[in-house]
This record gives structure tokens, C-alpha cells and sequence, in this order.
């Protein structure tokens, strides 16, 4: 008989992945299938014996005609718990391909969202040993590397909050005998063996693996291992990042040559690659054979700018200067009062709640730079590298420019308080530590 996870043994598998406030509050996404409900009801116990409490967040995406009903029975059974729940809705036009990966993304949205609301500083997912063994497998189908294949991390930091999955050590057959212990019904979703999706055809195939020694405790088991040798590799990435990299505020970032021919191959290659999608502002890395013909031009001396991945790289008398390319910068979003804002996958700002109406942020632009050069005595203007400049985060009111706030310039009094807060933060940071891994 599969026993249930006792209070002491959940309070254990929460305490490497601290430090937590004196009272913890934490939020727990609950899907309200038995992985995420059993993890909400184990979260509870355990924050309410060490004075804390917790929130559950249930995301409903609108796939199907009774998720709004599912999501609202979540929020029942919470309640007999007194378990404080909230119900966030994914809305608009869903797209008509790849769903999971764009569904996954908007659900990470608007948990992050929420728990900036109520000040949660840390969110529980409900991952677990047969989800890793799963990642593996579709990761190795993929023909993914080290960091692939390392799977889920216990621990991610995202930017204003962390993402922990405390069940990665356990099979999925614990968290239903938890629920049956406590008499707790759950949900089950039909996608989880819709052969349509890659997880589940992956699922099905589980037992046979299992019958060959690829059980999902031994495939956990070496993604573990791999983990291990992801934080080694990502430590040295840090130590490199630390010694030979000058990030800016404004978005870039002056590399010293030497990053690139002293450390380990593979850790000059992560390193660029990291560059790469922190300048450059993309969700994923270029493809491996580009980042490594870069490579080898840097190992070798770089002589004239190149593009790749949204970033130009190119030589610069501090020795090489990764910048947005601006013809790949984003479009300029609108502004709106009292939201916290993501742009070009380089930069957070906080819109103040008294901001103008009507005001947009895009790139400053080489004609933007002109007009702002005229304006300003040259003393004020700060000295940027010229790749940079046109690149720079503009706010725009009346098609006109209100302020640049990396160069100090402001049109009005107005414009100057039009952002709470505005910095470099990008989607993909330049480097990770420790056990901080996705």
C-alpha cells in the first residue's frame, strides 16, 4: 500500500529550499488535479505550524467548455480547508498552435502577476519524480544537452519572487494516497493522456521503459546527477561573468576578449550564449551551430561587427561591446497607470499610478538620439557607446519624446514621474548560481 506524505516528511523537503520569512507566506498554483492539490493541502499544514499561511492560485486558460466549473469546485474544496483561493483567467484569442508551451507561458504570467499583488515572494509548483522522469525523456528526444537534461530545478529565482518544486523526490502515487488519506477528491484532466500531446504519449511509454530499468526513479535519479553538473558548469559561468564581463544599466554590456580563449570551451560557449539572450532580449539561445561559429570568430579576434540572436556584437576600444540590434527591438508598448511592465525582454519598469495618459515606450531611435543631442548641453549627456544609443528605452506622448530615463532627460516634470522605476532585468539573465537552475 502507497503510504501518504506525513507532516514531518513535507516540512523536511521544504527546508533546503529556503531561507523563508520567520511566518511564511507562500502561494501554491493549484490545478486541482491530486499533484498541485495534495502539495496545496501539505503547504497549508506546514505554513500554519510555523505561524505562516498560504494563498492558492488556480489559473483557468479557457481549453475547455468546463474549466471556468473545475476551477470554481477548486476553489470549494479550498474553502472547506479554509484555504484562501483566487481565480485567475487566461483571456483572449488562444493560439492554434503549440497550446501547452503558450498556455504554460500565460499561466507563469499571471502567477507572477498575482503574487506581486499580495507581496508572495515564493510560488510551490507541484512537480514531481514522474514529471522529471518525463522531462528527461522528451528533453533527450530533443537531443538536448546538459542543461535539457538536467530537467526541473528545485529552485528557480525568478525576478521578484521564487519558484520551488518540493516534490521532485516523490512519485506521483504519493500525492493521490495523500488525498485519499484526508478523503480529498481531485480533478482529472483528459489532456494528461491525450495522446495528441508529446507528455502523454510519453506517459503511456512509461511502463515499458520501466520494464527495460528506465523506471521514473532511476531517470529522476540521473537528471539529479545532471543537475549537479549544470550548477558546476553555471558556477564557472558566474566566476568568468565576474571577472571579464561589465554589464551597463542601459542594456549592454563590454566583454573583455579574454572570456572567451582562457576558461574551458564549454564554458566560454555558455557564456556567450547567456550574452546573447540577456543583450539580445531573446526566450531562447540561437541555434548551437551559430553560437559556435561566433565562437570561434571571438577566439580568434573579432574584426567587425556581426548580428546574432538580437545582439550585435562588435570590437570597441574596452575590447567587445554587445548591444541590441535595433532593428529587432520591440515595438513600443503603451503605458498604463500603476502596472509593473516588461519590454524587449531587456528592461522592468513601473508605471506610476498618476503617469499621463497616453504616454508609449519604444526605442529612442537615431533620429530620437539627434533630436535629444540638440536639446541637451553635451555635458549632461551621458556617454554611451554609439550602437547603444538608438536602442535605448524612450517614453513618447504625443508623438513627441517625454524622457529618456538612462540619459537624465526629462520634457516636463510630468514625464519625470511618469515611471516609478525602470531597469535592466532581462528575461534571461546573464548568470544563474547555485541551485537557481531551469
Amino acid at each position: 500500500m502507497t503510504p501518504p506524505i506525513t507532516a514531518a516528511e513535507f516540512a523536511a523537503l521544504m527546508a533546503p529550499l529556503g531561507p523563508f520569512e520567520v511566518c511564511p507566506r507562500v502561494a501554491v498554483a493549484v490545478s486541482g488535479g491530486s499533484d498541485s492539490l495534495a502539495l496545496a493541502l501539505l503547504a497549508h499544514h506546514w505554513a500554519k505550524a510555523l505561524g505562516g499561511d498560504i494563498i492558492a492560485i488556480t489559473v483557468d486558460h479557457r481549453l475547455r467548455p468546463d474549466s471556468s466549473a473545475e476551477a470554481a469546485r477548486v476553489g470549494r474544496w479550498l474553502a472547506a480547508h479554509h484555504i484562501p483561493h483566487s481565480i485567475l483567467s487566461w483571456d483572449g484569442t488562444k493560439p492554434a498552435a503549440d497550446i501547452q508551451a503558450q498556455a504554460r507561458a500565460a499561466r507563469y504570467r499571471l502567477l507572477e502577476e498575482c503574487c506581486r499583488v499580495e507581496s508572495v515572494l515564493h510560488v510551490l509548483l507541484g512537480h514531481h519524480r514522474d514529471d522529471q522522469a518525463e522531462t528527461l525523456l522528451m528533453r533527450l528526444g530533443r537531443g538536448s544537452g546538459v542543461d535539457g537534461l538536467a530537467a526541473m530545478a528545485p529552485v528557480q529565482e525568478g525576478f521578484a519572487l521564487r519558484w520551488l518544486r518540493p516534490l521532485l523526490s516523490l512519485p506521483r502515487a504519493r500525492l493521490a494516497a495523500t488525498l485519499t488519506a484526508l478523503g480529498q477528491e481531485w480533478v482529472e484532466d483528459p489532456s494528461n493522456v491525450n495522446t495528441a500531446f508529446a507528455r502523454a504519449r510519453m506517459r503511456a511509454l512509461m511502463p515499458t521503459l520501466a520494464a527495460e530499468g528506465l523506471s521514473p526513479e532511476r531517470l529522476a535519479a540521473t537528471a539529479t546527477t545532471l543537475g549537479r553538473a549544470r550548477v558546476a558548469l553555471e558556477t564557472m559561468v558566474a566566476e568568468t561573468a565576474a571577472r571579464w564581463v561589465t554589464p551597463h544599466p542601459a542594456g549592454f554590456a563590454i566583454v573583455d576578449p579574454r572570456a572567451f580563449v582562457h576558461p574551458p570551451e564549454d564554458v566560454g560557449l555558455r557564456l556567450l550564449t547567456r550574452l546573447l539572450t540577456s543583450v539580445g532580449g531573446g526566450a531562447y539561445a540561437p541555434r548551437a551551430e551559430r553560437s559556435e561559429k561566433l565562437f570561434s570568430h571571438l577566439k580568434h579576434g573579432l574584426t567587425k561587427a556581426v548580428t546574432l540572436g538580437g545582439c550585435r556584437i562588435g570590437p570597441c576600444a574596452e575590447g567587445l561591446l554587445f548591444s541590441r540590434e535595433i532593428a529587432k527591438v520591440e515595438q513600443p508598448i503603451p503605458l498604463i497607470p500603476g502596472v509593473e511592465l516588461c519590454w524587449d525582454g531587456r528592461f522592468r519598469l513601473k508605471v506610476a499610478e498618476d503617469a499621463p495618459s497616453g504616454l508609449v515606450l519604444g526605442a529612442l531611435g537615431v533620429t530620437g538620439w539627434n533630436r535629444v543631442a540638440a536639446l541637451v548641453k553635451p555635458c549632461r549627456m551621458v556617454a554611451l557607446p554609439v550602437p547603444v544609443r538608438a536602442t535605448l528605452p524612450t517614453l513618447y506622448g504625443d508623438d513627441a519624446i517625454s524622457a529618456v530615463p538612462h540619459l537624465g532627460y526629462n520634457r516636463s516634470l510630468d514625464a519625470e514621474r511618469a515611471l516609478q522605476w525602470i531597469v535592466a532585468a532581462p528575461s534571461n539573465p546573464l548568470t544563474v548560481a547555485g541551485h537557481c537552475l531551469v
